[in-house]
């Protein structure tokens, strides 16, 4: 079965810092850090983790996305594109210590944001992700894998099944260093997972888990899963700018191997009595049209490597992780507010209810036959 790794991807500031054990404490040397985004889903903790350390944050996005957020903060408006409306001009003055660019997706708008802040700046942090490497993934691949290519690396579209998604973060990486030669930090993250997460990805399985009654689960409890909190992602970003650190990591986590059966059973937790696990084999989700399920994917074929980057390079750079079992629970809690709160942001991925029931039906009549 050959499935793309592109189909699988694309708390306040005090609890954040004890979740993490860094604690309260502010930075030695408050930074001025800009934020080329800041309003998604890793912006905001970002920032939350750096305001907590006493450093002072810019903002630079198109003033659309969540825009009443983080009202003490300066915000500049533009387009990441120079050709659309203002364009970069809000960047054209000022002076910071670090950029994170959080939004960058094609290279010509990296290359122009990069080297417009080139000499006003001294370390540019850009997020891309764990797709930039060239499929299939290999099985415990490291920084040095090949990263993706495309034919033409001036197309700026994802493509149908987002197939330029990957090829076109390598090539806004290589833009960044360009512009910046040894003064850039890449961060390749895989699965961003946690309170605040739109995706809905991540987020399906302890709401799923929340309304009870059978619930179809892929694969095998043993399966290998890489997720990382965004809080803990966020908090480690700051930490790269504090300490200048340059180079490119793999932000998957956690620290030792996770097991599919872990999440599963962290979300378990979380449900009624009377749940019940009905898990399907890999060879069974093949052959049922459209089923897809989020996050997790099958330990063989191209899909084999897809969660088992190696992360020792990120861990001995100071990244850290929260308990899955934390993350799961705070996602549902989050989950439970939305509607009161932000309305929106609550969407599901996954299967729905009606496709979950006709997959039961399929499999427990095909076990009957057995």
């Amino acid at each position: 079965m050959k499935l793309s790794r592109r189909l699988f991807l694309g708390c306040s500031a005090l609890a954040l810092l004890a979740c993490t054990g860094l604690g309260a404490a502010p930075a030695v040397k408050p930074l001025r850090i800009l934020i080329l985004g800041g309003t998604g889903y890793l912006g905001p903790a970002t920032i939350e983790a750096a305001q907590a350390r006493g450093h002072k944050i810019t903002m630079f996005n198109r003033g659309k996305t969540r825009p009443d957020l983080f009202p003490g903060v300066e915000k500049l408006h533009g387009d990441r594109d120079p050709k659309k409306g203002e364009g970069l001009k809000a960047l054209e003055t000022g002076e910071w210590d670090v950029v994170i660019d959080n939004s960058a997706y094609y290279p010509r708008m990296v290359t122009a944001s990069a080297e417009l802040l080139a000499k006003r700046c001294k370390q540019y942090i850009i997020i891309s992700s764990i797709s930039a490497y060239k499929e299939p993934s290999p099985v415990n691949g490291d920084e040095s894998a090949p990263l993706a290519t495309m034919a033409d690396p001036t197309l700026e579209t994802m493509g149908k099944t987002y197939e330029n998604y990957g090829p076109l973060k390598a090539l806004c990486e290589q833009a960044a260093e360009k512009a910046m030669p040894g003064r850039v930090t890449v961060i390749r993250p895989g699965y961003i997972v946690g309170p605040d997460d739109n995706s809905g990805r991540f987020t399906y399985w302890p709401v799923r888990f929340s309304k009870g009654g059978t619930i179809a689960v892929p694969g095998s409890p043993t399966d290998p899963i890489q997720i990382i909190d965004v809080r803990d992602l966020g908090q480690w970003l700051v930490k790269l700018a504090e300490t200048g650190t340059v180079g490119s990591f793999n932000a998957c986590g956690p620290d030792k191997p996770l097991a599919w059966g872990r999440v599963i059973k962290a979300c378990q937790k979380l449900s009624p009595s009377g749940t019940k696990l009905t898990w399907l084999p890999v060879e069974f989700i093949a052959k049922q049209e459209g089923l897809g399920f989020p996050i997790w994917a099958p330990f063989e074929g191209d899909t084999k490597g897809f969660h088992t980057w190696s992360n020792t390079k990120a861990i001995k750079a100071g990244l850290k992780f929260r308990p899955v079992e934390e993350t799961v629970k705070d996602t549902l809690d989050w989950y439970k507010t939305q509607e009161k709160v932000e309305k929106g942001r609550n969407k599901l991925a996954g299967p729905t209810s009606e496709v979950e029931a006709k997959v039961l039906e399929s499999w427990k009549h095909l076990a009957s036959k057995k």
